[in-house]
């Protein structure tokens, strides 16, 4: 079974600078998924990237990988 938490916390990890400092909230239902991420504030930019690419990116990584598990997903960045 795919956990939707590690999966976001494995690409937070990769992109940040201070990967110790990332955390997820899950606020979860039976069919949706709602995590908030928080990284360091010297890594929200990395995070949310030029004009918000890289967390479109994220978002689209991980409602693909909620897709087949049957789920809806939420990513917030903060």
């Amino acid at each position: 079974m795919l956990d939707l938490k590690s999966l976001l916390a494995d690409i937070a990890c990769a992109i940040v600078d201070h990967p110790e400092e990332v955390v997820i909230e899950d606020k979860s239902t039976d069919d949706e998924v709602y995590l908030v991420l928080h990284v360091a504030e010297s890594d929200v930019g990395m995070v949310i990237g030029r004009h918000g690419k890289i967390a479109k990116s994220i978002r689209m990584v991980m409602k693909a990988a909620a897709t087949s598990i049957n789920k809806r997903v939420t990513v917030e960045i903060s």
